[in-house]
């Protein structure tokens, strides 16, 4: 089949149509072709040249190119596609390296073979065209609701028309107790949308907590235009849900907006879920407040904070403990993603237990260390005093308040204290030297005999062994494994040492031994401050 006057023009009406048909860019259909048709010339005057064709959008007379580049003497590989300068001459007039001499050829006749080449490119270019299509037109709007149909189940995985292209609802992104049938019609999320080999991947859902977010926000105008915010979402697909709002009107009340008039606008979304509970909860800064929030319909007596465990404890009555929980735990476990916190939950029969049995710990250290009768150990315990170096170091006045105590007697208490503690000092140090401590680390500020020992234990011996310590392997703290927070202990943890002053001590061990240079370090902050101020 050779490219003559008389179908010139189909190429172009054959464009368009396909273009029309497939919803794409005809210039794409018609790159296609030009490409498919360089190929076939390949094949009729020799793969190694660089043949070229262009098509003309108006007249769709297809040109012909042959293409040679001008290179270095040396560097021909290619004798069809390069040549020297020397040899450019002849077609050029001051030839350089790097200009690029095209002649055209005569067109190719299209063999059957040729011709069904030429039909794959096409096809294959137009898929890759409908697939960036698909991908372009998908990629913005992760993170909305569509209306989709359903074709067919795979697996479990329910793969659904979105016209053109397919996308994937996968089992666990559906709720529990539902099923659907071909040509069904269902609202889904759209999660994630990626790029691949076979073509752009969208991934469906509707268990995600922005799913039932968005369509709050579809039923809420309030939401929609901003008055309304929604915080924080936690869900247990089909069964129960939590949702905190907060509003930027005094005027409306977002846990009524949400509910609407006899309960409409929250009923709407229920159905959408299949009947599932949703709790719609009034959002506060204050941690605790909107933990006492979050774990409604229980009531909650105390709550305890813990920002740097980002735990918190939660004293109920003993009648409210299994309300709190919930079936299976799943009250508290929504309340615990809706914080972002861990959460335990004890009866105020369990706290006061709790409370006694560290009460009576403290007095009988004090019994023990001081050598105090029961009386008096109760005493500071009531009034305070946790540990022995809170009585050493305290200021007198503060002894002086307790009744019954004098200058003398506040005086004969901190040094009893003192005493205590510089002996257990002077065998905590010979401890960690009959580990092998070196004195580089004994006479490193800010570490204690105590820490010096554990640090010994843990095969941290000198201040090089130091200076390697990560923070969070002195001061401890939390990973996540699994979707679980689990809790990596610090050598330096019981003596309450936090991540940050075990950052500053490692840093400053490093300084000493001349690691790291302190005028880097200002820069770098000099460095975070401008960007800080800038941002």
């Amino acid at each position: 089949m050779a490219i003559t006057s008389a179908n010139q023009l189909e190429l172009l009406q054959t464009a368009e149509a396909v273009a029309r048909e497939k919803m794409i860019d005809p210039a794409l259909v018609v790159e296609a072709m030009e490409e498919s048709l360089a190929r076939a010339a390949k094949s009729r005057y020799g793969a190694e040249m660089d043949i070229r064709v262009k098509i003309d959008r108006k007249t769709g007379r297809a040109t012909f190119t042959r293409v040679r580049t001008v290179v270095e003497d040396d560097a021909v590989e290619n004798y069809q596609a390069e040549f020297t300068v020397e040899q450019a001459r002849t077609y050029l007039d001051d030839p350089k390296v790097g200009d690029v001499f095209a002649e055209e050829v005569p067109p190719v006749e299209m063999g059957r073979i040729a011709a069904q080449s030429a039909k794959q490119v096409i096809l294959q270019k137009i898929r890759e065209a409908e697939r960036d299509k698909q991908f372009e037109e998908y990629k913005d709007r992760v993170g909305t609701i569509i209306n989709v149909l359903v074709k067919r189940e795979e697996y479990g995985n329910v793969i659904v028309d979105l016209n053109p292209g397919e996308g994937v609802l996968r089992r666990n992104d559906k709720i529990g107790r539902e099923s659907y049938r071909p040509n069904d019609r269902i609202r889904v999320y759209i999660k994630d949308v990626r790029r691949e080999v076979r073509g752009p991947q969208i991934f469906l859902s509707r268990t995600d907590p922005q799913f039932m977010a968005e369509l709050f926000r579809m039923e809420v105008p309030e939401i929609y235009e901003g008055i309304i915010e929604i915080k924080a979402v936690a869900r247990d697909p089909g069964s129960r849900a939590k949702i905190a709002v907060i509003s930027y009107d005094s005027s409306i009340d977002p846990v009524g907006a949400c509910v609407g008039m006899r309960g409409s606008r929250v009923q709407a979304v229920v159905n959408e879920l299949q009947g599932e509970k949703i709790d719609i909860i009034p959002w506060n800064e204050d941690v605790p407040t909107f933990l006492v929030n979050a774990l409604q319909p229980a009531e909650v007596s105390k709550v305890v904070l813990d920002e740097e465990a980002e735990r918190i404890e939660v004293v109920v009555p003993d009648e409210q403990l299994s309300l709190a929980i919930g079936r299976r735990g799943q009250n508290v476990r929504l309340a615990s993603q809706l914080t972002g916190l861990d959460i335990d939950i004890m009866t105020e029969e369990q706290e006061s237990q709790r409370r006694q049995a560290e009460f009576e710990e403290r007095t009988k250290l004090f019994m023990d260390t001081l050598d105090l009768d029961e009386f008096f150990a109760q005493l500071l315990v009531s009034e305070g005093f946790t540990s022995l170096e809170e009585v050493a170091y305290v200021e007198a006045d503060e002894l002086l308040v307790i009744d019954g105590v004098d200058a003398d007697t506040a005086g004969e208490l901190q040094a009893r204290a003192r005493d205590y503690l510089d002996e257990q000092n002077r065998k905590a140090l010979e401890a960690a030297r009959a580990l092998g401590v070196e004195d580089s680390l004994v006479e490193f500020e800010g570490l204690t005999p105590q820490m010096i020992e554990a640090l010994a234990k843990d095969g941290v011996k000198t201040l090089e062994d130091f200076a390697t310590c990560a923070d969070w392997e002195l001061a401890g703290g939390w990973t996540v494994e699994n979707g679980e927070r689990k809790k990596d202990d610090g050598v330096l943890e019981p003596f309450e040492v936090s991540l940050e002053e075990a950052q500053a001590m490692v840093m400053s061990a490093r300084i000493q031994l001349g690691w790291v240079d302190p005028a880097d370090l200002d820069a770098a902050e000099e460095d975070g401050e401008v960007e800080e101020a800038q941002a």
